[in-house]
């Protein structure tokens, strides 16, 4: 339940992108997918590359996806702008 609790925090983190402007990696979908894989892979490490047994799983699991999302989205607009300014 961890994981999916960690995919569905990405999930939502990813629907403040609409108040950035569009240079994302990939477009809003690769975005999408950026957020998702972010949430989940920190949530891995931070649990120390397990998921944890505790079923609900809790705020604490929640929270924990946060900053993996943002740090993703933030890695992936950088990227995005970089490759956007080498076009022009």
């Amino acid at each position: 339940m961890s994981v999916l609790v960690w995919v569905m925090i990405g999930i939502a983190v990813w629907h403040f992108t609409v108040f950035v402007p569009d240079r994302f990696w990939g477009g809003i979908v690769g975005s999408f997918l950026v957020a998702a894989a972010g949430g989940a892979l920190f949530g891995l490490i931070v649990s120390g590359f397990s998921v944890p047994p505790g079923n609900p799983p809790g705020v604490t699991q929640a929270l924990i996806a946060i900053p993996g999302a943002v740090i993703a989205l933030g890695l992936s607009y950088a990227y995005g702008s970089r490759l956007e300014q080498n076009e022009r």
